[in-house]
């Protein structure tokens, strides 16, 4: 009748429940750190041929380097509320004659404001969920820090669009986004439309503390490029007096800082050090896509449509680039960015991203005697400052911010990849033993939603292509094979779907051979019976021939694909290859539907590196 002693005194079942715990804390804390989306070790080669820096032609990580990017959230009503869409450059292509006629009836769009060409994404509002989610991981990925919004005009904060923003990023956040976080622009000086900005901003995001996990902080406060002047001594004047690291923005281009706390926005090169330090480094200097000022306008503001305007192809060392398609290489920012890359300051502020609109005035003081009426911000191909890519360019659509992807890895620098694990063999269907191969190829999930939401004036936009979301990649190799692993957040749809989780590999990193340098594709044929297809590059354009049969075996949400080295390059030479997953592709043979259609791992240009020398991934 005598009753067992415990297996476990009640202490020693404590400690081996707390050893258990800190043991899956420690698993899960390695786990997030191994899924970190390193973007910085993405290679692109944009469509001029200009390929991204790699850590050996820059410098280690610096994370006391920001980037702040111009950004516009008043593309929606009532701007947006407009009978048809004002296309500058379509409707002075159409009737050139009309840029001599305020009154033209190619101008009559209902409303005054019109964009000069039309942004890959369409004629959006920033109100549309699908495109914030796309900007969200496009700036991330660029290495973009910070979001400056423009509110500088009137009291006008658009509040209907960063209410839907601060919910999209949030949630882009969660889901592994590196979200820029988000400041306000305020008006040039203290008016009492920029007082009554500070106090709405004040009341509805900063005091009752709503999207904290966003504010962007300098010197230990929310930071608000405002004028704190015409604050009064009331208590909740003071309340955000205190608040704030206030930087007013500085409106002239060329004469810099007029007080020591200011920070510029746009400026001509040379640009100033915005507060300034003894030792000669400073804050902020700013970087900029282009300037609406001239020679007649002593370097001041003026319209962008009137003559020689500093427009994309402009520098001010070496005058005008007249080469036909001058505009597509970023000659006027790229002085600007090797000038600010030299100063090196804390933060650089880059104008900008998309903008996209400007109003037709007639009367604008700094348009006359140049032409009828003036487009002050916006104007053409050559007189716009946006970075964020555009549709009529084509391939090129996005050259502009694979430059600005290469200046931020120039000035921020790129973090130590993963090291690469040693050679391994799989028998395909186990789905065994990949937990311990890297590098790890993370990307982001939650970016498969559709979009459903009006645009600018008569413009509706659906997408429903999102369907398989890639959140994994791996490789590995043995002597004979290389091996592909790639994962999603739900159970993989039929291989029978179009356009069913292709495999792109650049097998020689040469973007001059293959579509858009890719020599084989996986899966442009649908996979029968048990086996994959391996199809090679052919000739121009979007051309392939099936190559080789691939072993490959899908388990739920898991697949796996095993494919001999032979076909890849010569026998036993060292792999160093770049790739690309992606997940129903709609307009063959256009690199820039990576994109916007289903989804792709890495997204839109860029590819995952894969070098097995030196045991790093490169």
């Amino acid at each position: 009748g005598h009753s067992r002693p415990p297996l476990f005194s009640r202490t020693m079942r404590k400690l081996f429940f707390i050893s258990i715990v800190a043991a899956a804390l420690v698993f899960w804390s390695e786990r997030s750190s191994a899924q970190a989306v390193e973007s910085d070790q993405w290679a692109a080669t944009d469509g001029l041929g200009r390929a991204l820096p790699g850590r050996e032609q820059t410098r280690a990580r610096r994370d006391d380097r920001k980037v702040a990017m111009f950004y516009w959230t008043w593309h929606t009503s009532p701007i947006t509320d407009y009978r048809r869409i004002g296309n500058i450059t379509q409707i002075l292509r159409e009737h050139p004659e009309a840029i001599d006629d305020y009154d033209h009836p190619a101008w009559d769009i209902g409303g005054n404001s019109y964009f000069w060409d039309e942004p890959l994404l369409g004629y959006y509002k920033t109100t549309d969920p699908w495109v914030l989610r796309k900007h969200a991981e496009m700036l991330a990925d660029a290495g973009v820090d910070v979001v400056f919004f423009d509110c500088t005009n009137a009291s006008l904060t658009w509040k209907s669009s960063y209410d839907v923003l601060i919910d999209v990023w949030t949630k882009a956040q969660g889901d592994g986004v590196n979200v820029p976080k988000i400041a306000f622009m305020l008006p040039f000086g203290p008016v009492d439309w920029s007082l009554v900005s500070l106090r709405q901003l004040y009341e509805d995001i900063y005091k009752p503390g709503r999207a904290e996990n966003l504010w962007f902080y300098l010197h230990g406060k929310p930071c608000i490029m405002a004028y704190p002047d015409n604050l009064t001594d009331s208590p909740e004047d003071r309340a955000i007096r205190d608040f704030f690291t206030f930087r007013p923005g500085q409106p002239d281009i060329v004469d810099g800082p007029g007080r020591p706390d200011q920070w510029g926005w746009l400026e001509t090169y040379p640009q100033h050090k915005f507060v300034e330090r003894p030792d000669g480094g400073c804050e902020e200097m700013v970087v900029c896509v282009a300037q609406n000022a001239n020679d007649a306008s002593g370097g001041h503001c003026c319209a962008f449509n009137a003559p020689g305007t500093y427009g994309r192809s402009y520098t001010q060392q070496r005058g005008q680039d007249t080469r036909e398609d001058a505009y597509l290489y970023g000659l006027n920012i790229q002085e600007q960015w090797d000038y600010a890359l030299q100063c090196d300051p804390d933060l650089i502020f880059v104008t900008g991203w998309n903008e996209f609109i400007a109003g037709k005035h007639i009367g604008w003081h700094p348009a006359r005697p140049y032409y009828p009426f003036a487009f002050p911000d916006q104007f053409d191909w050559e007189r716009s400052r946006d970075i964020e890519p555009v549709k009529a360019w084509g391939d090129k659509g996005d050259a502009y911010y694979i430059q600005l992807v290469d200046n931020i890895r120039r000035y921020k620098g790129v973090s130590e990849s993963q090291a690469v694990s040693q050679p391994r063999s799989f028998r395909i269907g186990r789905f065994d033993g990949w937990d311990g191969v890297s590098p790890d190829f993370r990307h982001y999930p939650g970016n498969t939603m559709h979009r459903n939401h009006k645009g600018h004036a008569n413009m509706f936009y659906t997408n429903t292509t999102g369907r398989n979301d890639i959140v994994d990649a791996k490789v590995a190799r043995d002597r004979r094979y290389v091996y592909f692993y790639v994962e999603t957040a739900d159970k993989l749809t039929p291989s029978t779907d179009r356009n069913w989780m292709m495999l792109f590999i650049d097998v020689d990193r040469d973007k001059a051979t293959g579509w858009e340098g890719y020599d084989f594709v996986l899966n442009y044929e649908k996979p029968q019976d048990g086996k994959s297809v391996l199809s090679r590059h052919s000739g121009d354009g979007w051309n392939w021939e099936r190559a080789a049969e691939a072993d490959y075996a899908v388990d739920g949400n898991r697949m796996e694909i095993r494919i001999p080295r032979s076909l890849l390059g010569e026998f036993g030479k060292s792999l160093n290859i770049e790739f690309k997953w992606s997940d129903n592709m709609q307009e063959e043979g256009n690199i820039m539907d990576f994109y916007v259609n289903g989804d792709a791992a890495p997204g839109g240009r860029f590819n995952f590196v894969y070098d097995e020398r030196a045991g790093q991934n490169r």
